[in-house]
């Protein structure tokens, strides 16, 4: 019996119908999506590059909730600032609270140099800072590179000196000194990767230059290191005894650029996890009169397992609910707690990894996030065997998939890395312990957790675009 013309093409249609083809992201947009990705980009940029610490990201965003109206009289949209390092933002919607919260749920800790409780040291005439290394880090990424110093400075006054050293133009920067390659075949060149930096080396060069002496102090001894601290009193008003009340860290000094000759991506420090949260936060401010109550929330902490009380595992997220359902008239019980609990939904918004080609060895290409590709999502996270993740139910994802399908979100759903190559956590099941439902979605990045991390414009595109999809329905 003949073959009918057409049946052949249309097989063919229908057999390619059944395949998941990923798709670039600049494959899908249109012209004018085009010119909003680089008006988002340039935002982004600026926020990037100001935001360094945790109290300097909530410094930012409080900023431009306030330009939003928050807070308002009724209450219906506000926010909470705990501890200076943990957002709690709401709008109310339509819908009662018992229906469930929208939330999206990033960490605004990023991996640093912390200075040591008592930093300041005197050695050959030349003054460094000792630090304690946090998070994640790989140490020879931190020597022979330009930073700077940001921190407050709590004194027994009262008073909160803030300080950020080494962003201007006329600032000094400050650097980690490594060893020439000259001498250091024996102290760093025969041994592993990760002991060739010792952290406890990890010192700044801070100063010097003696104190001029006066005629009848020829016997003043670190004469740099009591340079230094006149420095910093005048400068700041501080002693060597303020250090221990102190949170002062070092961090990459410089803007966040744009990267590649054709400018397709942004190369800066922190974006694990602050694209996150300047997306999140965009996509918030943005949808005036949600369906159910938003709530944005910055974390910290998280970096280090999410202890401490500004953490996931901190209990004053139930606080800050609790005081939701006491402005919406009903009572604050654990029932009506858990009952919001219950039918809420959330998104860990989070980074993963981008396939890098250079190192595809550690890489399941056909389940890892490709750069460019839109938002990824990380249906678990955890080590070999799913340890310590949390996993979103098939129903939850295809609900949210298909919402976003509606509303033009190019995503992919994926791992991080090979089963037996190490792996990550999140936030996301501390949140799912209250019985809500909570996936992780965020951009790849390469070079994660290194000093000058790099993102795909388009990935930022639609992660602001994912966001607020979520925050509408």
């Amino acid at each position: 019996m003949a073959r009918k013309k057409g049946s052949s093409k249309k097989n063919s249609e229908f057999l390619e119908g059944l395949v998941w083809k990923p798709k670039h992201v600049f494959d899908v947009l249109k012209e004018e999506e085009k010119k909003q990705v680089e008006d988002l980009s340039k935002e982004y940029i600026e926020f990037l590059s100001q935001a360094k610490t945790e109290r300097e990201t909530i410094e930012r965003a409080l900023t431009l909730l306030e330009k939003k109206g928050f807070f308002d009289k009724e209450s219906k949209k506000g926010w909470v600032v705990y501890k200076n390092k943990l957002l709690f933002a709401w709008n109310f919607g339509k819908k009662k609270i018992t229906e469930g919260l929208r939330i999206v749920v990033s960490h605004i800790d990023t991996p640093r140099l912390d200075l040591k409780l008592h930093p300041l040291f005197e050695d050959t005439e030349l003054v460094f800072l000792k630090t304690h290394y946090y998070g994640g880090i790989k140490k020879y990424h931190w020597v022979a590179q330009p930073l700077s110093l940001h921190g407050v400075v709590a004194k027994k006054d009262g008073s909160l000196v803030k300080i950020v050293l080494g962003e201007k133009e006329d600032d000094p920067v400050f650097t980690i000194c490594d060893l020439l390659p000259h001498l250091s075949r024996k102290v760093q060149a025969e041994k592993k990767l990760s002991e060739a930096i010792v952290g406890e080396k990890l010192n700044v060069l801070f100063g010097g230059l003696p104190l001029e002496e006066l005629e009848e102090e020829k016997e003043l001894k670190e004469r740099v290191k009591l340079n230094c601290l006149k420095l910093l009193y005048q400068t700041y008003g501080i002693r060597e005894e303020d250090f221990v009340s102190a949170e002062l860290y070092i961090v990459p000094a410089g803007r966040a650029r744009e990267v590649g000759i054709d400018k397709a991506f942004i190369g800066g420090y922190g974006q694990d996890d602050r694209i996150c949260a300047f997306t999140s936060l965009k996509a918030f401010l943005e949808v005036e009169q949600p369906e159910y109550t938003n709530v944005l929330l910055f974390m910290d902490r998280e970096e280090i397992g999410s202890e401490g009380n500004t953490s996931a595992k901190s209990r004053v997220f139930e606080r800050f609910v609790y005081e939701l359902i006491k402005k919406q008239g009903l009572s604050p019980t654990p029932d009506v707690f858990f009952e919001v609990m219950a039918n809420t939904k959330a998104i860990s918004a989070d980074v993963t990894a981008g396939i890098d080609p250079n190192y595809v060895e550690v890489h399941d290409k056909l389940n890892d996030a490709k750069m460019g590709f839109g938002i990824a999502v990380n249906r678990y996270t955890g080590h070999g065997g799913k340890y310590m993740a949390n996993e979103a139910h098939a129903e939850f994802l295809a609900e949210l998939l298909k919402s976003w399908d509606e509303d033009g979100v190019v995503y992919q759903v994926v791992s991080m890395g090979k089963v037996d190559e190490g792996g990550g956590g999140t936030v996301a099941k501390y949140f799912a312990s209250y019985g809500m439902d909570v996936v992780d979605a965020g951009p790849p990045l390469l070079s994660m957790h290194s000093p000058f991390e790099v993102a795909h414009k388009a990935d930022l595109f639609m992660c602001y675009r994912a966001y607020k999809s979520f925050f509408s329905r």
